[in-house]
């Protein structure tokens, strides 16, 4: 049992708001059904002075997009001296820009589609059609395109023929001024936790995903009953530990901290792929992070009850 005071911080004003508040929610339960005491707080205007003026003994991050992930928010709870649960601010900004979260990969050698990533200023100056018609010469097709950065899978599309690619291309950029834009591998969709414990960062049992229509976007990812999940993932356990390894390699290579996700796809020769890693993983009642919490035969609330102690130590 644990007797120490923890802020959650949920909510923001990131497209993933609502997600992040049901996130914290059940995160705050979590952690009061092992003794701590929660406070729940949105990341408003008001955040400073609650931190200054209450000083919790930590803070776990639950926002999810813009502010919570790509280091902004742990760079202020930095300033203010506030021990908290996550990826350190520098760390965030590299998980958090998909192509260079890939390129940081790629050059330790570990597998990652192909990609390109182009801002909205490209495709203007050049001529959409001529960039897009370069684009399937390159990276043939199916493609996946995605904005460089945001979770949730918002504005993500597969494209299986050229002539859906302006509107997904569109789609892509109403969430951010660049796209990144992958070969599409075709394979087992997976997920994989990791956690830092006092040995080092440890996988959690992979989570397998099969969305209904064959595509985990946002619908799928929030939706109850649009798409099943099988944890441990009915893969190889050769595949298996590979896509642990690849998680770990991913976790340490981007210098992240106490817990994150990383997404990947087993091709079929077993081999994984990272398609991107998330430093503030959902804690709703379709997450894939507490699936593999219990699948690993551990509560959510112990184990981030185990990382605030972590976070506590490290402000010592």
């Amino acid at each position: 049992m644990s007797d120490r005071w923890v802020a959650v911080l949920a909510g923001g004003l990131s497209h993933e708001r609502e997600v992040s508040l049901r996130s914290g929610r059940r995160l705050s339960a979590a952690l009061r059904s092992v003794g701590t005491t929660v406070a729940e707080w949105d990341a408003d205007a008001r955040l400073l002075s609650r931190i200054e003026q209450e000083r919790p003994d930590a803070v776990v991050v639950a926002l999810h997009g813009g502010e919570g992930e790509n280091g902004a928010v742990q760079a202020v709870l930095e300033m203010l001296d506030i021990p908290y649960v996550g990826t350190g601010p520098h760390a965030c900004r590299r998980a958090w820009d998909k192509p260079t979260a890939k390129a940081e990969l790629a050059r330790a050698g570990l597998t990652t589609p192909d990609w390109v990533a182009l801002p909205h200023a490209t495709f203007r100056e050049l001529g959409a059609q001529a960039v897009l018609d370069a684009l399937v010469a390159k990276l043939g097709l199916p493609l996946m395109l995605k904005p460089d950065q945001g979770g949730s899978a918002l504005g993500a599309h597969v494209v299986r023929d050229a002539a859906e690619l302006p509107s997904a291309m569109v789609g892509a950029l109403s969430y951010g001024d660049t796209v990144l834009v992958e070969r599409f591998v075709e394979g087992t969709e997976v997920a994989i936790t990791v956690i830092d414990g006092p040995d080092g960062p440890e996988a959690l049992p992979a989570v397998q995903i099969e969305p209904a229509d064959g595509v985990y976007d946002y619908t799928a990812r929030y939706t109850a009953g649009l798409t099943s999940y099988r944890t441990p993932a009915e893969i190889p356990a050769e595949a298996a530990a590979a896509a642990g390894e690849l998680a770990i390699a991913a976790h340490r290579l981007l210098g992240l901290r106490d817990v994150s996700r990383t997404d990947a796809i087993i091709d079929r020769d077993g081999t994984p792929h990272f398609l991107e890693v998330n430093v503030s993983p959902g804690l709703t009642e379709t997450s894939l992070l507490p699936m593999a919490v219990e699948a690993a035969d551990r509560s959510l609330g112990e184990v981030f009850a185990g990382l605030v102690e972590r976070a506590i130590s490290r402000a010592r």
